[in-house]
């Protein structure tokens, strides 16, 4: 029996459609609805008014393109000959690097099954698993701790990520100074992890024995051995990566994204800060109980520091003095300053004015524990705030201050509307731009599982332990570390290399010597010195 057109019209309908409903079919069906149908209506048409205006906003901010990538993608190539790595300071910071390079102590991989079998929701095992293997191996390690070095060596030896009873691998050559590592030919490039009065002699040492760098921050010590350092990298060639692993965080390149689309207009004031609230924020760290002069090698701990008789306490808690330490503005204020020189580019400031003490922590320190800075960047027409204590945890975020909106940034990335932009003035009138609520919302992602300590919660705030890649976690570290790797053997760039570091470390030492002289000071980019006039 042949269908009639009718028939025939409705079924290719269907088909062509898939057997889905379209737009004007649910609208249909929820008119012929009574009371309940009407608040569904106006429920459906309130939606697609939101989704009209939030396409009209994305449009007007030119933000309905793909964003920019990130400055790298997991899974490129490490393929070809094995990097050997040496790694100089396995105290928890190196530690923490191994780990991020696939390096691992057997005891976490069994306290992470255990958790796992205790607890569905806690996947550090598996994100960790999941961690690309960089093809590289551990040859050599130096600390001057036997019990750092011993933990350094376990992990050195699990290249198969296993646990205590699991396959393990030859474990790396102990050094007992760090010059006779640096100059092995069975080293290729160095981890640098060490207190801060020692980062310059060891860049310079490495850069001058050809091995490529990765040196945690800050870069130095002092305003000379800056360029001393920088001169060395350059001279030698060597690929040389700053340990701010905040340059691969998802946020911040969105954040980029929003400075260079000017959606928040000119930027007169960013503010950044840092609170802490704890013994450990507060450098307190503890003091092992097999630490004694027979276990650490205290005179070369020392090396270029002024002589001091042997302290487990300055051992363990070095950044609450200046022999050893930069301070707040060389540990916590580079993270701080790296972000906003990463998002904006402003490089070294034209003065800084700083003050604050020693408020809280009265136990023998010499940097002070609350510090405010104000940096002025005249060319650009801005000026950077930077805030610290370490003994109040209230979280404060980056902020960024335009004429058009405000960006604040951590882990996440908020962007809200001025209420007097002048861009966004027929769109706020409109209603497509809200005031009361963020325009912009950017989040990688909202789960911080098993994360303890005030510490590491601090971190993680900030984006410092992971980001996102197309939706799975990643170690920022890990991602940082490998973008130096791709530098070695591909000959790619570097987020944070010799010219971003240089940046970091004089707008940090302009701080330290402001507060330390107590007057405001200046930069003489002819003469290369911080002045006071």
């Amino acid at each position: 029996m042949k269908e009639n057109n009718k028939e025939k019209k409705n079924r290719s309908g269907e088909q062509k459609s898939g057997g889905r409903i379209g737009r004007r079919d649910v609208l249909k069906s929820i008119a012929t609805l009574p009371f309940a149908g009407a608040l569904l209506y106006g429920a459906f048409r309130k939606k697609q008014l939101e989704h009209y205006k939030h396409s009209k906003l994305l449009k007007a901010l030119k933000l309905d393109t793909p964003a920019d990538a990130p400055a790298y993608i997991p899974g490129r190539s490490s393929g070809g000959k094995r990097l050997r790595i040496g790694v100089i300071g396995t105290g928890g910071r190196g530690l923490y690097l191994m780990r991020s390079m696939g390096f691992i102590r057997p005891a976490v991989i069994d306290e992470w099954t255990e958790a796992a079998l205790e607890n569905r929701q806690d996947n550090r095992l598996d994100i960790y698993m999941q961690q690309d293997d960089l093809n590289i191996t551990i040859n050599g390690i130096c600390d001057v701790f036997t019990v750092h070095r011993d933990n350094a060596l376990e992990a050195s030896a699990n290249l198969h990520r296993s646990g205590t009873n699991g396959k393990k691998s030859a474990p790396a050559k102990v050094y007992r100074h760090y010059r006779d590592l640096i100059n092995s030919d069975e080293i290729d490039a160095v981890i640098i992890a060490t207190p801060d009065h020692w980062h310059a002699q060891m860049i310079i040492d490495a850069a001058n024995a050809g091995k490529h760098i990765y040196a945690e921050k800050p870069l130095s010590l002092t305003v000379k051995e800056t360029f001393e350092i920088e001169k060395a990298v350059r001279e030698n060639n060597v690929v040389f990566q700053l340990g701010h692993q905040n340059r691969q965080i998802e946020s911040h390149h969105k954040a980029i994204e929003v400075i260079r689309k000017n959606i928040i207009g000119k930027v007169t004031l960013v503010e950044t800060f840092t609170n802490r609230n704890s013994p450990g924020g507060a450098w307190v760290y503890d003091i092992h109980p097999d630490a004694n002069p027979s276990t650490i090698d205290w005179m070369q701990f020392l090396g270029p520091a002024p002589y001091h008789p042997f302290s487990a306490e300055r051992f363990f808690r070095w950044r609450c003095w200046w022999d050893y330490s930069t301070g707040l503005t060389g540990d916590l204020f580079t993270h701080e300053y790296d972000v906003v020189n990463q998002v904006m580019n402003v490089g070294i400031p034209h003065s800084a004015a700083a003050s604050g003490g020693i408020y809280f922590f009265r136990d023998g320190r010499t940097v002070p524990d609350v510090l405010h800075v104000s940096y002025e960047f005249p060319g650009l027409g801005m000026n950077l705030l930077y805030s610290a204590t370490l003994a109040s945890g209230q979280h404060r975020k980056k902020t960024f201050f335009g004429h058009d909106g405000t960006m604040e940034l951590d882990n996440n990335l908020v962007v809200y509307a001025d209420s007097e932009s002048t861009k966004y003035s027929n769109a706020i009138k409109d209603g497509v731009i809200p005031t009361e609520k963020p325009m912009i919302t950017h989040i990688p992602g909202r789960d911080i599982d098993a994360i303890t300590s005030a510490t590491e919660q601090y971190f993680a705030q900030r984006g410092l332990l992971y980001t996102f890649r197309g939706g799975q976690r990643v170690d920022t570290a890990h991602l940082h570390i490998n973008e130096w790797l791709d530098g070695i053997r591909h000959g790619s760039p570097v987020s944070c290399g010799i010219k971003e570091s240089v940046e970091e470390a004089i707008t940090a030492h302009m701080g330290t010597v402001s507060y330390r002289e107590g007057k405001k000071v200046f930069w003489d980019e002819d003469k290369k010195q911080i002045v006071t006039s």
